[in-house]
């Protein structure tokens, strides 16, 4: 069976946990950019955790439903209704043959993850069927949903409706936020001073800020150690000579806003990168709303590595609360 999209959103797309494995020849992981809320909601309707679900960034799309599906909700507080009937999020409900899906208006965080029992079946690109819209591939035709996509779905488990994610499971952004940062193979480039200017200093997320990359404002412009420019660099002491770019990295174009890439990042280029946000603090990013106050935090290695662990943990506790 089918479900169509009455009216899209801003950006809703289909995405899962991404195509890992393309990144060196320039096409990114892509994929929910909150993984661990993309897994909740994919556990609550009984699909595998990395199942196809809709993406949807600040505003809810409004769904038609062709036969009685399992549906649950996860990662930004996008709350659900049914025919108007409000519904909860991080908790599954059903929706009957033709009702629709609607949602009210977005109350924290940025990216919602609808999952539906069966997940979303379009055809797998390159090992997923996750949206990289700058590349036209994957997804449903390569690009954000429109108002009369008809969408196929996968044959749905059994599953009971009213199961819930622990409060404690739910990770979610606050007030403000703290990023922790490995710093990296450029970092003796800035400054000393400037260095720890950069992690005292509160930035906020600028309002370009999407799948690609966060920007943030509101700092102290980094200062270089002065150089001679290698050949290829270019002038500017923020350039480099073209290197690959980790997810994560942050680069600091002129050395005035940073940028954080994430999951449909390009895969290299000439600015240099002071360091990388590690990976268990990579979804919280994907929550993140225009003008939130944030703060990058320094750790070592083994901090890194620790933090890890945690979150690997977390995801363990949220698959055996669930089944």
């Amino acid at each position: 069976m089918a479900i169509e999209i009455v009216s899209s959103g801003l950006a809703t797309t289909i995405q899962d946990l991404g195509r890992p494995g393309y990144y060196h020849l320039g096409i990114p992981l892509s994929g929910g950019m909150d993984r661990l809320a993309l897994q909740a909601a994919n556990l609550l309707v009984g699909n595998d955790p990395g199942a196809a679900v809709l993406e949807a960034v600040f505003m809810g799309p409004q769904i038609a439903f062709a036969d009685d599906r399992m549906v649950a909700v996860a990662g930004a507080e996008l709350p659900p209704k049914v025919d108007g009937e409000p519904r909860e999020t991080w908790t599954s409900f059903l929706v009957k043959a033709g009702q629709t899906l609607s949602f009210d208006f977005l109350k924290k965080g940025a990216r919602a993850y609808i999952a539906i029992g069966g997940g979303i079946d379009v055809p797998v690109v390159l090992g997923s069927r996750s949206t990289y819209v700058l590349g036209a591939l994957g997804g449903h035709e390569g690009r954000t949903l429109q108002a009369g996509d008809r969408l196929k779905l996968g044959a749905a488990a059994p599953i009971k409706q009213g199961r819930a994610v622990a409060t404690d499971l739910r990770r979610a952004p606050g007030a403000s936020v703290e990023l922790r940062v490995l710093t990296g193979l450029y970092w003796h480039r800035v400054a000393e001073q400037s260095g720890r200017d950069f992690f005292a200093d509160t930035w906020k997320v600028a309002p370009e800020a999407d799948r690609i990359g966060y920007r943030f404002r509101g700092g102290r412009p980094l200062e270089f150690e002065p150089r001679t420019p290698p050949f290829g660099a270019g002038s500017d002491p923020s350039n480099i000579v073209d290197a690959c770019y980790p997810y994560g990295s942050i680069q600091v174009p002129g050395g005035s806003e940073p940028i954080v890439l994430h999951r449909d990042a390009v895969s290299g280029g000439g600015y240099f990168m002071l360091g990388t946000v590690i990976s268990a603090d990579m979804d919280l990013i994907g929550q993140l709303q225009p003008h939130t106050p944030v703060r990058f935090a320094p750790l070592d290695m083994k901090s890194a590595l620790a933090a890890r662990r945690e979150r690997k943990a977390l995801l363990s506790k949220l698959h055996a609360s669930l089944g």
